[in-house]
């Protein structure tokens, strides 16, 4: 019999095995400074592309006093407790209430985290004679979902109608023998390649399939959509979303999350979650926070569309400089390039010491061998003279990689 550390010593996982070369620049890299454009690295002021403050709300100072004030008055315990036991306030029911009238359901419930609440609601919606249909690409908080799930489950190939439909008819059929229902889960927008998921088509096979349709909007919210109500308003088909789940640490540049439906199964949810009921509340100063956030969401148009005019700017000049993009119809903007782990390392060492480019790198195991994404987030805080710089450097390490230059320096860092 091993020692169950034996493993962890053998085998760190496959980005864990990189640890050594990677900890500290590649992975855990500190970023310092107030949350803006740029931002410093490794002692050099940076253009940052990876942060989510799509509205440019973590450091706008009606966020930064409102937070202030909160934090000044209640400090950051209260309340202590859960919110079924002790944790329960007047404003946590006053932000649940102004999320859900914003996207248009019933209720809301308040989560201390997305991925900790995604992971609950999850366990909580089904039972093992329920089945889950799910996209191939949805986040990892969907995945550690599922596996909880003790029922049938069935991935279909990401944004593909025709493998969704044949898994929903194998969905049904087990359903049919079980007695129970078939839950469907789906992203907003899918964070590492950008494109939005096919909510309408999704919700149009309602009418020859009974089943209940979970949305994660964390990228959608706050960007897509009138208003930027999500991107259920954006495809015009909200009313076909039964759970609409949204995250504040993206556009609201905050902490929480929460779920919107029905008001009969957002209470269920209360009562059955168990990451909330036996989780501390979501702390005051935080919760206050939100609500300033969601009123300048609601009452400054303005933020969303500086966000749109760099995103539009930033994605009309790295395809007219011969980038492949994907399919994005989002503000994630993923640049898709050829090359393994070595020669990615050496280019993303390049961007930030020589050109002064902080952005992701997607490699494998998220995506698959071979490819690399460079993963830039616009926000409402970045400028022309941004984008002017970046498909500059884009454009020198685009021809450094194809002329062999990164991986013949990559295998000297590995």
């Amino acid at each position: 019999m091993k020692d169950l550390f034996d493993r962890i010593k053998d085998d760190k996982g496959p980005l864990g095995n990189w640890s050594k070369q990677a900890e500290g620049y590649f992975i855990f890299p500190k970023l310092e400074g107030n949350i803006s454009n740029r931002m410093i690295f490794n002692g050099k002021k940076v253009i940052t592309w990876s942060i989510n403050d799509y509205l440019g709300l973590a450091n706008h100072p009606e966020v930064i006093k409102a937070d202030g004030e909160a934090a000044m008055e209640y400090g950051m315990a209260y309340p202590m407790g859960a919110r079924m036991m002790s944790g329960h306030t007047k404003f946590h029911e006053q932000l649940e209430q102004e999320c859900a009238e914003f996207v248009d359901k019933d209720a809301a419930y308040l989560v201390n985290f997305g991925y900790q609440g995604m992971v609950s609601a999850i366990d909580a919606l089904v039972t093992k004679n329920d089945v889950i249909v799910y996209d191939m690409d949805t986040h990892a908080c969907i995945i550690d979902g599922v596996r909880l799930h003790a029922g049938k489950r069935f991935v279909y190939r990401h944004n593909d109608i025709e493998s969704f439909k044949k898994n929903l008819k194998r969905a049904t059929k087990i359903a049919e023998q079980t007695g129970g229902g078939i839950l469907v889960i789906s992203e907003g927008v899918f964070g590492m390649r950008g494109e939005q998921g096919r909510l309408a088509e999704i919700i149009a096979l309602k009418e020859k399939y009974n089943f209940r349709l979970l949305v994660d909007d964390a990228h959608g919210f706050g960007t897509l959509g009138e208003g930027g109500r999500g991107t259920g308003f954006e495809q015009g088909v909200q009313d076909g979303i039964d759970v609409y789940f949204a995250t504040f640490a993206k556009s609201m540049a905050g902490i929480g999350a929460f779920f919107a439906g029905d008001k009969d199964v957002i209470q269920f949810l209360q009562y059955n979650m168990r990451s909330q009921m036996f989780a501390k509340s979501l702390p005051m100063a935080m919760v206050k926070g939100a609500l300033k956030r969601l009123d300048m969401i609601r009452t400054m148009p303005e933020l969303k569309d500086k966000l749109w005019k760099i995103t539009n700017s930033l994605q009309k000049g790295l395809r007219d400089a011969g980038f492949d993009l994907g399919t994005t119809k989002t503000c994630i903007t993923p640049v898709f390039l050829k090359g393994e782990i070595p020669e990615a390392m050496a280019m993303v060492h390049d961007l930030r010491e020589n050109h002064g480019i902080f952005c992701s790198i997607v490699v494998y195991p998220v995506i698959p061998k071979g490819l690399i994404i460079l993963r830039l987030i616009p926000t409402a805080t970045h400028v022309q003279e941004d984008i002017d710089e970046t498909i500059a450097a884009f454009s020198e390490i685009r021809t450094k990689l194809e002329n062999g230059t990164y991986k013949r320096i990559g295998a000297t860092m590995v």
